[in-house]
């Protein structure tokens, strides 16, 4: 009734001022009388509502004699199972437990250095020698007194089995015999300790010390490092969430930002101690070296598998919403018809891992739903699309 009054009070004051020339809002404004200035704008309230009836007119002639209807484009996905594999991405650093400082055991001058940086060596093999400083005469003589204390030990022993000659004799030969044996055997480990050994196979890395330095054990006093290449591995610090989930023998991918390579390998140790300044446990990861292209403290980014699932469902992150409550919804396309026309549904959906721009469904899909993806954020519930695109 009150539309029905005002249409009809406006068309009078449009009536009784036909004759005279319409005033602008403007000019009704600029005359401050509050009265006029509500006849107007009851007057263009009445204008605005004439047009819109006469708009839904039009719009609803248009819907029956259009055949070609406006309905919103959208493409879709079939949902179908498949292997989903969720990796950790960490970082690292490659090491290896055979990368040594060789030091010298007994004090010299070096003699013989007879390796260079990039020399490969085997385990045992001569690295230097340190002058003995005249021990080797001392054990030559020391060699020479242990043959005569045999000699007189083995005829002593032969008369005291013949009963002759004092007991006290005997142990005298025996005691100086043993004794001489000691000081020759001390001489030779003394002297196996002027040459340095190779401790396991690898390359000389670095060479610390030329021939004619001094050297003595201890700090400081490093003649070569030694580094064996074959056995590399990366030690990685993991989040204690992640304890039963990362085991020894799950797959690895290794990806080298320098040397832009990437490497496929194994779990090979999981720590037992979690650090309780920030929640980690360690593991280590053998790294396979051919052509010996990694060294040690090279940067490497992890990818661990932690988890694995052979029949989920994947979908684009991009195309997931969430409603007041919290839930999170897809749109599905129901009722398809000849022409790819169907009806868009709201699904509510629980979701599980990402890996890169795809998410785990785990409830509220199933085999064989159409899933909208391109338009997914502009249908409504309820509302007629067609499908372009599959």
């Amino acid at each position: 009734m009150k539309k029905a009054y005002i249409i009809l009070a406006s068309t009078l004051l449009l009536a009784s001022c036909g004759k005279q020339k319409e005033q602008s809002v403007a000019s009704v404004i600029s005359t401050g009388n509050l009265e006029t200035i509500r006849i107007k704008k009851e007057a263009v309230e009445a204008k605005q509502l004439v047009i819109v009836n006469q708009l839904d007119s039009l719009n609803s002639a248009i819907s029956k004699l259009d055949t070609v209807k406006k309905l919103p484009l959208v493409t879709t996905f079939v949902t179908k199972k498949t292997a989903f594999n969720h990796y950790l991405e960490l970082q690292g650093n490659v090491t290896t437990k055979q990368n040594i400082l060789v030091y010298p055991e007994m004090p010299g001058v070096l003699e013989n250095v007879l390796v260079r940086e990039g020399t490969s060596v085997k385990k045992g093999a001569v690295l230097a020698r340190i002058n003995d400083g005249g021990m080797s005469q001392q054990l030559a003589q020391a060699e020479t007194q242990l043959q005569l204390a045999k000699t007189t030990f083995e005829r002593q022993e032969r008369l005291w089995n013949q009963k002759i000659g004092s007991e006290m004799q005997y142990l005298q030969a025996e005691t100086s015999y043993k004794s001489q044996v000691n000081v020759v055997n001390q001489l030779k480990s003394q002297l196996e300790k002027m040459v340095i050994l190779a401790p396991f196979d690898g390359v000389i890395d670095e060479v610390f010390k030329e021939k004619g330095s001094v050297v003595a054990p201890g700090p400081g006093s490093e003649v070569f490092r030694i580094i064996n290449l074959s056995k590399m591995y990366i030690e990685a610090e993991v989040p204690e969430s992640y304890i039963s989930n990362i085991t020894k023998g799950k797959s690895v991918s290794v990806y080298f930002p320098v040397l832009g390579k990437t490497i496929h390998t194994k779990v090979k140790q999981v720590g037992n101690y979690i650090n309780p300044n920030n929640r980690s446990f360690k593991v280590e990861i053998d790294v396979p070296n051919t052509g010996n292209q990694i060294k040690p403290n090279l940067t490497a980014k992890l990818e661990i598998n932690d988890y694995t699932n052979n029949e989920a469902f994947l979908i684009p992150q991009s195309i997931i919403s969430e409603n007041a409550n919290g839930d999170q919804y897809i749109y599905i396309v129901e009722n398809n018809d000849a022409n790819n026309e169907g009806v868009a549904k709201r699904q509510i959906i629980e979701t599980g891992r990402t890996q890169g721009d795809v998410i785990e469904v785990v409830s509220g899909v199933k085999n064989n739903l159409q899933i909208i993806k391109e338009g997914a954020r502009s249908v409504k519930e309820g509302q007629t699309v067609k499908v372009i695109k599959y």
